[in-house]
């Protein structure tokens, strides 16, 4: 063989052993993937909720997805990594590896809202993979029992004839609560003025008192319940059942931008889809078992599943929705 016929050969020979080394260090990954939706989960699961423990998103996380994990054959880790409005936690599961074993809580804050105020270290959009929308809060429209309005149209027609006078209070600047008073403002045409306070309770303290008028929030409910606040709407896609007889805002031609108040669970990107899929089916099972249902309800939340195409689509609509509401009140932090 000649000279160069030789180093073909040996190049060739290289070649192949290199190629054939390669196949063997990618089939565990190709192998994993592919049986990841068969053997998955063979562990503990870890579900990252980014807030305080005794909270929405923590309570709510914990009925569902303590039942999810018990119907996969397996225990949850419930890992509370609170602060910067839910970007500490968010950012933690954004860059651990996406082995299919730790997932994040999410709301509608940190999805749709947050990104349209300030810079994050996560991009709702790219970072993760919608898994389950698993619940949604009521919000009660309270009402000071001194405002002169029996029905959400007469309450409409009062703030229009009182343009200034009636203050909407919030658990603070950008929050959800606020949003949703600005939502009212601009599809009502009236001009409540918004009152930020450092918190839900101490907002609803002051509405009891009469030192506003108007309260978005779930802390109104209870209030609602025994008498101490009008309401004349539920902001919701079902009505509260503590009310029946109070509609929801949409009933009554309201609400349609926006979003709700809800919790779900996102992955990090690249985790494999059967494992998504296998995850997102279990929180469907639990989500309509009654004692689920009734847990979720005791604490002002209602089962709200949606899968992950559908929470995916609903999670870019809201965003939307929520930024031009932003945009048209001119809110900024």
């Amino acid at each position: 063989m000649s000279k160069h016929g030789r180093g073909r050969a040996a190049l060739g020979r290289r070649v192949f052993v290199s190629t054939s080394i390669a196949g063997v260090i990618a089939a565990p990954a190709i192998v994993s993937a592919q049986s990841a939706g068969s053997d998955w989960p063979s562990r503990q699961i870890r579900i990252v909720v980014p807030y305080p423990p005794g909270g929405p998103s923590d309570i709510t996380t914990r009925v569902v997805l303590e039942r999810a994990a018990s119907l996969l054959g397996q225990s949850v880790l419930f890992d509370n990594k609170a602060g910067a409005s839910g970007a500490i936690g968010a950012e933690h599961v954004k860059n651990t590896a996406p082995d299919g074993y730790t997932f994040l809580t999410t709301t509608t804050a940190m999805v749709c809202i947050t990104q349209h105020l300030q810079p994050l270290p996560y991009d709702p959009a790219a970072d993760f993979i919608p898994v389950a929308r698993t619940a949604t809060s009521w919000i009660g429209m309270g009402i000071n029992p001194q405002v002169p309005a029996n029905t959400l149209q007469e309450f409409i027609a009062y703030a229009k004839a009182n343009p200034g006078k009636i203050n909407f209070g919030s658990a603070g600047l950008a929050t959800i609560t606020q949003l949703y008073g600005e939502m009212f403002n601009i599809e009502t045409g009236v001009k409540m003025v918004h009152v930020p306070y450092k918190g839900s309770a101490p907002a609803t303290n002051d509405l009891l008192s009469g030192q506003i008028q108007v309260q978005f929030d779930p802390t109104t409910l209870p209030h609602i319940a025994a008498g101490r606040l009008k309401c004349f709407a539920i902001v919701g896609e079902k009505r509260w059942p503590g009310r029946p007889d109070i509609p929801t805002l949409r009933e009554q031609g309201y609400g349609k931008i926006g979003g709700d108040a809800w919790y779900g669970i996102l992955a990090a990107k690249g985790t494999p889809q059967p494992i998504i899929d296998k995850l997102g089916k279990a929180i469907a099972q639990a989500a309509e078992m009654p004692d689920i249902n009734e847990k979720l309800v005791i604490s002002g939340n209602y089962a709200s599943y949606l899968g992950p195409a559908a929470f995916k689509e609903t999670i870019a609509r809201e965003a939307k929705s929520f930024g031009e509401i932003i945009k048209t009140a001119d809110i900024k932090i």
